[in-house]
């Protein structure tokens, strides 16, 4: 099947539970596309990782390193907020890339070459020219070679949180811009960010092959539930800024999917938390792992392998 995976930040362990639930149900990925964490769940899978390899990085990796930037900028309220203003982020985003860079060398993947053709699809934000990036094949726009696009690279993009993580900075080649200018002024730089900004779900991504005709059926594992239980607490711009972005990632939590969409869609719970709480206990970060699976298990209980479809007579339980 194609899968589709939603993004949330660090809720997107519960992903990796799914996916161990498609494969007890003996479900192979054919493509795979994602925004943000599930960009990398689905480069993960590209990679050739399994839904239990994944579970044992999470339970190793501290999330919380992901959070870096220098001591400078960690003095209590002003270090923050001119980091914010230097750096356009609370945090550098460098130690999330090596991470995942490091994953996808130990399989021998650097840069998207080094896949199959279209094996996977990951969403970002180009918020300098107002546009929705699907790469690796949009970032010949910027005058660079889709095949030798680094993987890591392109997650990092998708999982550059606005005003947590830095956004990534493309800058293109000075011969490439009078090329292809056409008359028109091009940036010299484009700032891209989360790609959750513009498809948080983007299920669309495999609606092409649908509407050919193909028969590899499209799944899409989406992230379910506001967080109640976490409030928001205003004390300035910068909790501001993640506030707006978080409730705006629970609005496409709780948006209305079409008919056809949610009956070829897993809802996982997310068990409130929240998009940026990188000190998760593991505790929490087992219950989500765990949630995934039983969303997971109880999708596939009704999936019928031969139509890559619900079986008609039970799909409300499930939607």
């Amino acid at each position: 099947m194609n899968a589709v995976f939603e993004g949330g930040g660090v809720k997107g362990i519960s992903l990796a539970g799914a996916v161990r639930a498609a494969e007890l149900a003996g479900v192979s990925f054919h493509r795979v596309a994602g925004t943000s964490s599930g960009s990398i769940v689905a480069a993960l899978i590209a990679t050739g990782y399994t839904a239990n390899e994944m579970k044992t990085i999470i339970e190793s990796t501290p999330f919380r390193t992901f959070m870096q930037r220098s001591p400078i900028f960690n003095v209590k309220i002003i270090g923050p907020s001119v980091r914010l203003l230097l750096r356009k982020g609370l945090y550098a985003g460098d130690a999330l890339e090596q991470w995942v860079q490091g994953l996808l060398a130990a399989k021998g993947v650097r840069v998207f070459g080094d896949l199959p053709p279209d094996k996977v699809r990951i969403v970002a934000s180009d918020i300098t020219n107002g546009k929705l990036l699907v790469l690796p094949q949009d970032i010949a726009a910027y005058g660079i070679d889709p095949a030798r696009f680094s993987v890591a690279r392109a997650i990092r993009m998708s999982t550059s949180i606005p005003y947590f993580f830095d956004p990534v900075v493309l800058r293109q080649p000075l011969r490439w811009r009078k090329d292809h200018s056409k008359g028109s002024v091009r940036a010299k730089s484009s700032y891209i960010v989360d790609g959750s900004l513009l498809s948080n779900f983007p299920l669309w991504l495999f609606q092409k092959e649908a509407v050919m005709g193909s028969p590899i059926p499209v799944i899409g594992f989406q992230l379910v539930g506001r967080t109640e239980l976490h409030q928001h607490r205003i004390a300035g711009p910068i909790t501001m800024f993640q506030a707006m972005f978080e409730t705006m990632l629970g609005a496409h939590d709780e948006r209305y999917i079409e008919e056809h969409n949610r009956l070829r869609t897993i809802k996982i719970p997310t068990l409130g938390v929240g998009t940026t709480e990188f000190d998760l206990a593991p505790e929490k970060s087992e219950k989500l792992y765990e949630a995934g699976l039983a969303a997971g298990q109880k999708f596939f209980r009704y999936w019928d392998r031969r139509t890559g479809k619900l079986r008609t007579e039970i799909k409300t339980k499930i939607t």
